[in-house]
């Protein structure tokens, strides 16, 4: 799967890399500016549910309104011994009762947007997670499924690289009225051990 973004699932790897490689506007020292950063505090992946739990209307109404977001993505080829940091913003709205919320991801420094579009399977009960980028207007199918767990969204995908299985993490945890955080993460053991690849920590404004 090599999607332009694997959030929710988010970036794919190319694209990853192809992101923290930047554009015109990747580096500097203003305001937001790609800078160097010290790896930041990596606490665990939660365990993946056995059982998800069934998904319900408004799920996704914390996400609702505007945010400043500050992300940390390690450098390619460091394996996370080396990351950058660099600001961002999203604007979020719940559509359809609850059952369904759109999110415009901006980072100007990387000349960088798309948008999230998080949908509830009223039937199955079941969230996916579609990612739409800026440059290229196609809704990435099929919608990364996941659940709310203990207070903590979680949505995965699996995947292969060099013909071995992977399975890629998005998790929204740490949600309060005025912040939440978004981290990603990949496994190539099942699940033993992660990899975190990006941060988000959402600040609502």
């Amino acid at each position: 799967m090599d999607e332009i973004r694997r959030r929710l699932m988010g970036l794919g790897a190319a694209a990853g890399v192809a992101l923290l490689a930047g554009g015109a506007r990747a580096a500097g020292t203003g305001p937001g500016a790609v800078k160097d950063a010290a790896p930041p505090s990596l606490d665990p992946i939660q365990p993946l549910p056995v059982k998800p739990t069934p998904g319900k209307p408004g799920d996704f109404d914390f996400l609702s309104g505007e945010w400043r977001i500050h992300h940390w993505q390690p450098k390619p080829g460091t394996e996370g011994r080396q990351w950058i940091e660099f600001d961002g913003e999203a604007t979020v709205h719940p559509i359809l009762s609850g059952i369904g919320s759109v999110e415009e991801l901006r980072i100007p420094v990387r000349d960088f947007s798309g948008m999230g579009l998080r949908l509830l399977d009223v039937e199955k009960k079941v969230w996916s997670d579609h990612w739409v980028n800026a440059k290229s207007g196609v809704v990435s199918t099929p919608g990364v499924t996941g659940s709310f767990e203990n207070g903590a969204g979680i949505f995965v995908s699996e995947d292969e690289e060099d013909g071995k299985p992977t399975k890629w993490v998005g998790v929204w945890d740490r949600i309060t009225p005025k912040s939440c955080r978004w981290r990603q993460a990949v496994t190539r053991d099942d699940a033993k051990t992660w990899q975190q690849t990006w941060i988000m920590e959402w600040k609502r404004v």
